[in-house]
């Protein structure tokens, strides 16, 4: 079987579109993030549900969902959305502009805590690994000790303290304490890159530092950060929503998919949907980030260096 030659990238973006895991959880995400930001609108951009997440009315059938995908010959009533189709809560709010609502702050957390924290691990990161000695000590040490306490303790005591200030704190909260196996990651990367002939070449050149840093072993180690990143907003969704239901993440009047799911676990077993609708997104996004973090850990293997004609 010949083996055509291709590029680094053009193996990647290959092993990548190849991964039916992957590309579905795309498809899935795309669907879930098109439908939150265009059903209620988003910073004062209107949408094209009639009900806002914050519109009490009146309870009608104790909140029951409308929604019905079931077909008349199977014994349903048909495809039909209804009025409320994920029910209503206990103030008579539509539950869909809710859930909608919720799943746009889950996603904008999970987005900056993205960002935030591959930026402070990179960083971190690559300095401990590249000038070793004090530096590495220092930085290091730092991150051993945020390491040995409890993720969510630490994110739980910020998040009481500075939890009033809004998601975009929350989410500065949450990449505070979520950066640290990056970090140990791109130090290991650097590690070994430091010592390869090309930047032993770049020395004797006179690169200084930050050249050899940012220009020539940072984009080797892309790969890592990439799928770490990846992962990182999964764990931020999660941990988002952990700190909601213990109530020290997102505060009313506004909502996240963490703060619906504390709100109404009492009546699970009463009203099931109040509790599930919030909890199917959570799962949902969760998922489909990490099976796109599995592809892109994939499709950045060195070891798969064959890609099929």
């Amino acid at each position: 079987m010949a083996v055509v030659a291709r590029s680094q990238g053009q193996l990647v973006r290959r092993r990548f579109l190849r991964h039916r895991a992957a590309m579905a959880s795309i498809a899935v995400l795309f669907i879930v993030v098109v439908l939150a930001f265009s059903s209620i609108g988003f910073l004062g951009i209107p949408g094209w549900w009639k009900y806002s997440y914050d519109a009490a009315g009146t309870v009608v059938n104790r909140g029951a969902p409308t929604l019905s995908v079931v077909p008349t010959w199977l014994g349903g009533n048909g495809f039909s959305i209804g009025e409320h189709p994920f029910g209503q809560d206990d103030l008579g709010r539509d539950y869909f502009a809710l859930t909608m609502r919720g799943t746009q702050i889950s996603l904008l957390i999970a987005l900056v805590v993205g960002v935030v924290s591959t930026v402070v691990g990179t960083v971190i990161g690559a300095l401990s690994g590249y000038y070793r000695g004090m530096v590495e000590t220092v930085l290091m040490r730092f991150t051993d000790v945020i390491i040995t306490i409890p993720v969510l303790v630490i994110a739980a005591v910020l998040g009481q303290k500075y939890g009033n200030g809004g998601p975009f704190v929350l989410a500065l909260v949450v990449a505070a304490v979520t950066w640290t196996s990056l970090a140990r990651l791109v130090r290991g990367e650097f590690l070994s890159q430091r010592e390869k002939e090309f930047v032993e070449a770049a020395r004797a050149l006179g690169a200084k530092p930050r050249r050899i840093i940012f220009r020539h072993i940072l984009p080797n180690t892309v790969g890592v950060i990439t799928v770490a990143a990846t992962l990182s907003v999964a764990t931020a969704i999660l941990l988002e929503t952990a700190l909601s239901y213990l109530g020290f993440g997102v505060r009313a009047p506004d909502t996240s998919l963490g703060l619906l799911v504390s709100t109404y676990q009492n009546a699970f077993t009463t009203r099931p949907w109040l509790f599930w609708w919030p909890g199917l997104f959570i799962v949902a996004i969760a998922l489909c980030v990490n099976f796109i973090g599995d592809g892109l850990r994939d499709a950045f293997d060195p070891r798969q260096n064959r890609v099929r004609a």
